[in-house]
């Protein structure tokens, strides 16, 4: 099968490495350009187009497909299939039905819930006891297609976004290749209408710890943001990271330090586990109590 490949993160280049080893010819690997990142600010190629290089695979990343070379280019690669995995732009019609059997996206939800850019994240945050893998033939809306396929796994009681997104990597490279071997047999099946929500684009003020949500809540966004970007909460004027916890049984004032960095909130209390400091690694919360003191009450 000759196919072009659509993905930038570390999520999608399991299912990259996943077509090659089951002898696919990717005839193109399209992926975000080179970003300034870190603290120093340096280029940097996305994780699939490291993988690609070493591959040594044709790469472009087009910053959009509005102009008729770039369009032109890829139609020009007569592909069978496009296969797009956390790619970072939509798609147009013209692109979509370009390769012989249109393009398949792997989702990392059970659609249509957490149609959008992070659903890992989302799912956890939710409290969510499951999600899954979705294979869906793509149109040009937000994660709207016709369903191939969909597998399903519970979510761990502890399990962390970072967690999830390597146990979800994995199912989603299984997937598409089942659902390519089974080419001759697709049914195609719309998404429901009921049960929609959106995974929208994780921000930074979404890592914000409020005290006053319950600590079950708490937990749960610590978990999604981990291990990237990770939830935070000014101690002693420092945005601190808090990287794990553990849900305790007791009561105070939202926010207030009940000692040994269990902190109380609006229902129930969090005892922390891990944090890290601004351009720090991450540490024990034992390790950090032994050179800092908390206040009192924690906003």
């Amino acid at each position: 099968m000759k196919i072009i490949f659509f993905g930038t993160p570390e999520f999608a280049v399991r299912s990259l490495d996943s077509l090659i080893e089951a002898e696919h010819e990717i005839v193109c690997v399209y992926c975000q350009p080179p970003r300034a990142a870190g603290r120093g600010k340096k280029i940097k190629r996305s994780a699939v187009h490291r993988r690609a290089n070493e591959l040594r695979l044709l790469v472009r990343h087009p910053t959009a497909f509005d102009d008729k070379d770039s369009i032109n280019d890829l139609v020009d690669l007569n592909a069978d299939m496009g296969v797009v995995v956390a790619y970072g732009l939509l798609l147009p019609q013209r692109i979509l039905e370009s390769p012989r059997l249109g393009c398949l996206n792997i989702h990392a939800s059970l659609l249509p819930r957490w149609r959008g850019a992070a659903p890992i994240q989302r799912a956890i945050m939710a409290g969510d006891k499951k999600t899954g893998i979705s294979i869906m033939k793509m149109d040009p809306g937000l994660d709207t297609g016709n369903i191939l396929s969909q597998s399903e796994i519970s979510i761990a009681q502890s399990e962390t976004a970072g967690a999830l997104h390597d146990r979800l990597a994995i199912l989603g490279a299984h997937s598409i290749l089942k659902v390519i071997r089974d080419v001759n047999t697709w049914v195609e099946t719309p998404q429901s209408i009921h049960g929609i929500t959106y995974a929208r684009k994780i921000l930074k003020k979404d890592s914000a710890i409020n005290w006053t949500r319950s600590a079950d809540e708490i937990d749960q966004l610590i978990r999604g943001m981990f291990p990237v970007p990770g939830a935070w909460a000014k101690i002693n004027n420092d945005r601190i990271k808090i990287l794990g916890c553990k849900i305790k049984e007791i009561n105070g004032a939202p926010g207030e330090h009940l000692g040994d960095f269990i902190i109380a909130c609006g229902e129930g209390a969090i005892s922390v586990t891990h944090i890290q400091k601004p351009g720090k690694r991450m540490t024990s919360a034992k390790e950090f109590l032994k050179g800092n003191k908390l206040p009192e009450i924690l906003v």
